[in-house]
């Protein structure tokens, strides 16, 4: 047994701590769904002032909002949804020397679709109606994220019909398999921690972003997952060391409805 501190190899990962520490992560068949995302960086603020907006953001999550509502007959949609950031939580890691050149992730509004198959989002993310959008949110925004992804990882379905707080975490790792097993060592330390019971990891489409994957998960308040994230030990000596352990950067933001 290691003990803290120390380091082991495991199934190609370098393990921090003592192997075991939090039950290993429950995890159902990924979807067979195909999403689109659409993330913009309208107001640069500081990290728990997003709630400040500007007449740009409210004009970029207007439009966003009227997508959503008129993409609901597209063929295959399952779900369109609006999220608008709250904060940026602990856990965030200055970028790796080899991503320096990548600007960190401070998305304050993203819309997320997700259809049947990969083939219904990919038709829809070729028609002019996406390409518009895609145009209009950038004359708008400072920077955009317009990526085309697939289901990789699944705790459970993330509830868009009800208010929360949601999560989208924005990963830079070297190699996505690391990446891919990093987020799963870890994750069962948020079900243990913070009665997590849902996440859906979504992998890009290659050459779209330099992100590796994209995590996203729903708590009910922010009571559930912000004071485990800055007052348990943990979460830092665990999640974060691991990830640091293993080349991967975690950028998180904390989102609600808009």
């Amino acid at each position: 047994m290691t003990h803290q501190g120390q380091t082991e190899s495991l199934e190609g990962l370098t393990i921090v701590g003592d192997r075991g520490r939090f039950p290993k992560v429950t995890l159902v068949e990924p979807t067979k769904s195909g999403y689109l995302l659409l993330a913009a960086e309208v107001d640069h603020r500081p990290p728990f002032m997003f709630g400040l907006e500007s007449s740009k953001k409210r004009k970029a999550k207007s439009i966003l909002k009227a997508a959503a509502s008129e993409s609901r007959n597209a063929p295959g949609l399952i779900d369109a949804n609006v999220f608008r950031a709250l904060l940026l939580p602990p856990g965030r890691k200055p970028i790796r020397k080899t991503w320096q050149a990548m600007a960190p992730a401070r998305f304050d509004l993203v819309f997320l679709l997700e259809f049947d198959t990969p083939a219904s989002a990919a038709a829809f993310e070729a028609s002019q109606t996406w390409q518009d959008l895609e145009t209009t949110i950038e004359q708008i925004a400072r920077r955009t994220l317009s990526i085309e992804a697939t289901n990789a990882r699944r705790i459970g379905s993330v509830d868009h019909s009800k208010d929360g707080i949601f999560l989208f975490n924005f990963f830079v790792a070297d190699e996505l398999e690391r990446n891919l097993s990093i987020w799963e060592y870890t994750a069962g330390w948020f079900e243990d921690q913070t009665g997590l019971n849902n996440s859906t990891l979504l992998i890009p489409a290659p050459v779209q972003t330099d992100h590796t994957v994209i995590n996203h998960c729903r708590w009910d308040s922010l009571s559930d997952i912000l004071p485990s994230l800055l007052f348990k030990r943990s979460f830092h000596t665990f999640v974060l060391a691991n990830f640091s352990a293993n080349a991967t950067t975690a950028m998180p933001i904390l989102y609600s409805r808009a």
